[in-house]
């Protein structure tokens, strides 16, 4: 990570009540959910991995407030809740970007025997206070399988979060899908929302 320079104290929206805000768009995802499906690979770390890279390739989102200053992360991890279907116990999980390794593939095995471990409990889950996880070079992702939903909102843990929050929901007979994104005016402006978007179904279409 590295410190930039940014003026907080004249940022428009740093004194909001809250500088939070959201959008939802849809994105096809045929491509990918075929090549999930041909090659038996869980379409769920596949959107992950897309949507991590997407957050990813803007800095604007990786940028945090720490100790009163203004860093910036080379990189973001992902914190996504997982569930035991026998048990419907949540649990949370911390997963490394993609970019950390060589192949995608392997990114997918990683994650897929990093999920198991901790629901089956040989590996700890993900447990860090709501508070603390502002200033960490994370981002939370979270999938709503079950439902073709048009947009969400999101839960605020204080008036100047920064961690981006990403959902995705049910892919529809037209194979599109809902993803929606919270982030923080501070930083994250219209033109970065239109980037991500344009990076993500980019990266459904192409990530093999």
């Amino acid at each position: 990570m590295k410190e930039i320079e940014f003026d907080l104290k004249n940022n428009p929206f740093y004194n909001f009540l809250s500088s939070r805000y959201s959008m939802s768009a849809r994105l096809n995802v045929e491509k990918m959910w075929n090549y999930s499906k041909e090659n038996d690979l869980s379409f769920f770390t596949l959107s992950l991995a897309a949507l991590i890279n997407s957050l990813n390739e803007i800095p604007e989102m990786r940028r945090r407030i720490v100790n009163g200053k203004v860093i910036e992360y080379d990189y973001l991890d992902a914190v996504c809740p997982i569930m035991d279907e026998d048990s419907g116990i949540y649990k949370e999980m911390r997963v490394k970007a993609p970019q950390r390794f060589d192949e995608i593939l392997d990114w997918h095995d990683y994650v897929q025997e990093h999920e198991r471990k901790i629901l089956n409990g040989t590996e700890d889950a993900f447990e860090v206070k709501t508070t603390e996880r502002d200033e960490l070079n994370i981002a939370n992702f979270s999938c709503i399988p079950w439902v073709d939903f048009d947009s969400i909102t999101n839960c605020t843990a204080s008036s100047n979060q920064i961690q981006p929050l990403i959902t995705w929901g049910k892919v529809n007979e037209d194979y599109e899908m809902t993803v929606a994104i919270t982030v923080s005016h501070i930083f994250v402006n219209g033109r970065e929302l239109a980037y991500f978007y344009q990076f993500a179904q980019d990266n459904f279409n192409n990530l093999f």
